[in-house]
């Protein structure tokens, strides 16, 4: 029985299958279905859990070498939440661009896994490293 780490069965089998350069994504309570990937849907309700929460508790065991968001994530949201994002980012290179080509690029990722996050255009495509 596992005791500490990522205690979600779906979520370590979801990374344990991320390779070299493959990517993986997290997103927020609005971002589409994408029937062709894995999604791993944790959202209980509002803003639980957050896409931070979730960057957080893989980034123990998943080395990230870049990252991509949305142009329109720093459009639409405040000073404080764009720090907390660059806070946990930290280290990483992240590519902003626009949100129709960050769509693009989700169906060729190993897979998805979708919080309760309310922050507009919260998502983000992970690269490991």
């Amino acid at each position: 029985m596992l005791i500490s780490g990522i205690l979600n069965p779906k979520i370590n089998d979801l990374l344990s299958r991320v390779r070299h350069t493959n990517t993986l994504v997290i997103a927020d309570r609005g971002f589409p279905f994408w029937p062709d990937i894995e999604t791993v849907d944790i959202s209980l309700i509002d803003d639980v859990p957050t896409v931070l929460q979730a960057l957080k508790a893989i980034r123990g065991n998943f080395k990230i070498g870049k990252a991509w968001m949305a142009q329109e994530f720093l459009q639409q949201n405040t000073p404080a939440t764009k720090a907390s994002f660059r806070v946990a980012l930290r280290g990483v290179p992240v590519v902003y661009q626009p949100h129709a080509d960050f769509k693009k690029a989700v169906p060729h990722a190993i897979g998805l896994i979708r919080t309760g996050d309310t922050v507009q255009y919260a998502n983000m495509i992970l690269q490991s490293a």
